[in-house]
């Protein structure tokens, strides 16, 4: 009776707290779109109450940079009214104040990528995801802060500076998408994009509270370096509900022919209901990996006390991780980013004015990656494929894995990154989300849910995974864990609250 009692507490804290925050901006984003269509907010009305807000709460957070004039996002505001008028509905998207992550080019907004070496570069066009988000009627207000490069699940940057976590703001919000989840944490955008390498989408969802969708590579299309070349980065959705999560994947995932290894399938799928029994699922608890990560304590025991829930509903949940040894997963990951990510850092390394201005991180990619053999990189394909497998076969017994989105809750907004946890030496800046990069080398969609609080009142998150282009399995499950929770409307972040 106590749990229920501090529930129904919790519940009626945060409805009340709710209500004094602009009834446009605590809108879901399919409410607000039906809204839209149906003429019953104007765009203007939308744009105006959210600029409103951002400029309230961005000043405190720096989580959306590059602000766009105020007239002139106004004056498209007018000009999508004016399409509603005309009976032409541009998308699910149709009026929608959207910040795209600053590592994804937009046409005419400055695309720093968080570096002083691009601190004043403006694109011409748009990056195809950027594309597809204006086409469905987004209109691009700005964008959202990242690390250097997107180098690091810490958003911080010498061009515009840190990215402060909404629950403390003494905190990091994770990264790279950090300044997306904080923006989404505070209901500055509907919807956010996010790209993810090593747990980009999912340590900030986590972090802050959030939704985060990392997608099998090919659902959501790319163009440039990886047309004819699968890598590890893929771009996704990230959003306060599920529903809004299928809701944006929907309009960036599909095929497009300027992307040859882009998914056959139409995005409009992710649009179906997401109502489904989980009742029998059943689900593979990897916790630290048989002691292989290192986790801060309180980490486990959040996810831990989350796995009731999944109980709840029906799941059956057992300890279990694949028949494979990690750290060579781990060593070959290394081996794998230096080569893709080095190889990209080389026309600015090469340039020694341009070298200088570089975070150490991109040269420590760039110089050990440039020591590689083509031999060195295709063995580390080699474990890559042999890990993968592992996975699979893990799926054979299970229907999902679950782990959390982090080794640490978020940490000193003063540190660069966490150099240990729990008593062991990290020897790279990026080995405290080892057990995260796992799951990218697996090649799985992974869906970040929030778990809860621990004990210093932080978030954490819970990566959901599925097989290989079961992103719907994960937006399901992700679907029925929500509406058993409800942690994104029931704890918001104490600025709002206040």
């Amino acid at each position: 009776m106590l749990e229920i009692a501090t529930g129904a507490a919790l519940l009626a804290s945060s409805q009340a707290a709710q209500a004094a925050i602009p009834e446009i901006v605590r809108m879901d984003a399919r409410s607000l779109a039906a809204a839209i269509a149906a003429k019953k907010l104007s765009c203007v009305e939308v744009m105006a109450a959210y600029l409103d807000h951002i400029g309230k709460f961005n000043p405190k957070v720096n989580a959306i940079v590059a602000l766009q004039d105020r007239d002139g996002l106004m004056a498209q505001a007018r000009e999508r009214d004016a399409q509603l008028a005309r009976g032409q509905v541009m998308g699910p998207l149709h009026g929608f104040p959207h910040a795209v992550k600053d590592l994804i080019a937009v046409k005419g907004i400055k695309f720093t990528s968080g570096s002083p070496i691009m601190k004043d570069f403006v694109p011409t066009q748009d990056a195809l995801v950027a594309e597809r988000m204006r086409a469905a009627g987004a209109i691009f207000i700005g964008k959202t802060n990242v690390p250097e490069f997107g180098l690091g699940s810490h958003t911080i940057n010498p061009v515009y500076g840190p990215t402060l976590n909404p629950y403390n703001l003494t905190k990091s919000a994770g990264g790279s998408s950090g300044g997306a989840a904080v923006a989404l944490a505070l209901r500055m955008l509907p919807v956010a994009d996010g790209t993810d390498y090593g747990g980009s989408l999912r340590n900030p969802a986590g972090w802050n509270n959030v939704f985060g969708f990392r997608t099998s590579f090919g659902v959501v299309p790319a163009t440039g370096d990886e047309v004819w070349l699968a890598g590890q980065s893929v771009a996704g959705p990230m959003a306060r509900t599920v529903d809004d999560l299928a809701l944006l994947l929907s309009v960036q995932a599909g095929h497009d022919q300027r992307a040859p290894l882009s998914d056959t399938g139409s995005g409009k799928r992710f649009a179906a209901a997401l109502e489904s029994s989980v009742k029998g699922k059943r689900i593979a608890w990897l916790g630290d990996l048989k002691g292989f990560a290192p986790y801060e304590p309180g980490v486990l025991d959040t996810c831990r006390a989350a796995l009731k829930s999944f109980e709840s509903l029906g799941c059956v949940v057992e300890e279990a991780v694949p028949n494979h040894p990690f750290e060579p997963v781990w060593q070959a990951f290394i081996k794998i980013r230096q080569w893709q990510s080095g190889g990209g850092f080389r026309v600015h390394y090469n340039d020694p004015a341009r070298r200088a201005l570089l975070k150490p991180e991109a040269v420590w990619e760039v110089e050990n990656g440039a020591k590689l053999s083509a031999f060195e990189v295709l063995d580390a394909s080699i474990v890559r494929t042999a890990w993968s497998n592992a996975v699979q076969r893990l799926f054979g017994k299970y229907d999902y894995l679950l782990m959390p989105t982090a080794q640490t809750f978020p940490f000193d907004i003063n540190e660069t990154w966490p150099h240990q946890i729990a008593g062991q030496t990290m020897r790279t800046y990026h080995e405290w989300m080892k057990a995260i990069c796992l799951i990218t080398m697996s090649g799985c969609p992974s869906l970040a849910v929030p778990a809860g609080f621990g004990p210093q009142g932080l978030p954490m998150g819970l990566q959901i995974i599925a097989p290989v282009h079961h992103e719907m399995d994960c937006l399901k499950l992700a679907h029925a864990y929500e509406m058993a929770t409800h942690w994104t409307s029931r704890h918001l972040p104490p600025l709002l609250t206040a």
